[in-house]
């Protein structure tokens, strides 16, 4: 079956769309990317809401946005959406709540299409962190003999790590973008969002005592499942530190993020690191993540036909797909839950909802097929 899979992710910087076809076989699900894009974020809703009324006028905006932008991929049997996070909740290393917004009643109302989303809160529920959501695709992926990571550098970075004969484990490692993002904002009042291809950070160096002090937040020692946001890691937390030139900050946080990452998969004897997300795109976090990892290799995911800008959107479409085949969407050993859960709720499309005898064989690998060319 065809899927769109839709999400915005916490540097809100785009809305990231992949079409792909999926099937099942025995044990093995089998994506075959059709096409993935990034499409603007609507500019009037780069501010978070701040009461019941913003809310509401996000939650419907935002599934309007989503809505059009998936409406420009059909024909499809279904969409999956992981929305936007505006809040996650956790406090002494449990998570007590989560919410994404993007309101799927107004893409079923755009394109006739079912629609699954909510897709975290069931983990949440059922005592799990509802993240990283990731790991269900990354486990199923990266199945093989040799321990493996798979890394998304998004506004927080997240991994999941892969060995044979062990459940897989997953958590946020901190900050990804987030803490650049913040800066960045801040410098340019608002006018810039990132540090485009690290423009800013590779003209300044590494304060050594900031360095020291980041990483000391007691985050970074706390055991696994655990999971964070941009509630922690936002232009609030660095106000604590000394003022130094937006480069040197820019080039310090970006050894932040290289360092904490490698130190999680260095913890975990990790053989290769496969990575993706927006935080690939900038070099300098690039060239410091290479060099923090040394000696384990760093791979991109397109070297194993998920493209790194879509990724995320193709594991919606998965999480999608899984539910309507009746299939749990979550990795317990990664996100905490009390054990494996269906996600999302569905919402039908124009006609009633006719969904397919669920599966009941286990499913243990994802298969990538070659990338077709959109219809």
């Amino acid at each position: 079956m065809r899927v769109i899979g839709l999400i915005s992710g916490t540097s809100m910087d785009g809305i990231d769309v992949a079409v792909a076809d999926l099937s099942i076989s025995g044990d093995v699900v089998e994506l075959v990317p059709v096409q993935h894009a990034e499409h603007p974020f609507p500019k009037d809703l780069l501010e978070k809401p701040r009461d019941l009324a913003e809310v509401c006028a996000f939650d419907t905006s935002l599934g309007q946005a989503f809505g059009e932008v998936a409406a420009g991929y059909l024909p499809a049997d279904l969409i999956s959406s992981l929305g936007q996070t505006v809040h996650h909740e956790v406090q002494d290393g449990d998570c007590l709540g989560t919410l994404q917004l993007g309101q799927p009643a107004w893409i079923a109302e755009r394109t006739g299409v079912p629609v699954v989303a909510d897709l975290r809160v069931r983990d949440v529920a059922a005592g799990g962190q509802g993240a990283p959501l990731a790991s269900t695709l990354d486990a199923l992926w990266l199945a093989g003999d040799a321990p493996a990571v798979a890394l998304n550098i998004g506004g927080i970075a997240n991994i999941t790590v892969v060995r044979p004969g062990s459940p897989p484990i997953a958590y946020d490692t901190g900050p990804g973008n987030a803490l650049m993002d913040a800066v960045m904002e801040v410098i340019s009042h608002g006018q810039r969002r990132q540090d485009t291809n690290g423009e800013f950070a590779r003209r300044g160096h590494t304060r050594e005592d900031i360095l020291k002090k980041l990483l000391a937040d007691p985050y970074y020692a706390k055991p696994w499942p655990k999971s964070t946001g941009k509630e922690l890691f936002n232009a609030e937390y660095l106000r604590g530190f000394p003022t130094v030139p937006a480069e040197d900050m820019l080039r310090t946080l970006a050894e932040l993020t290289a360092r904490t990452i490698a130190d999680a998969c260095r913890a975990h004897d990790a053989s290769v690191v496969v990575a993706s997300g927006g935080g690939m795109r900038n070099p300098v976090l690039v060239e410091a993540l290479t060099k923090a990892l040394d000696p384990i290799p760093l791979k991109i995911s397109d070297s194993l036909g998920l493209p790194r800008d879509g990724k995320e959107a193709y594991l919606a479409a998965l999480l999608g797909f899984l539910t309507w085949h009746g299939i749990a969407g979550n990795t317990p050993s990664a996100t905490g839950a009390s054990g494996p859960r269906l996600l999302g709720s569905i919402t039908p499309g124009n006609g009633p909802l006719r969904l397919p005898e669920p599966v009941t064989t286990t499913v243990t690998k994802l298969k990538v097929g070659e990338a077709t060319c959109a219809d």
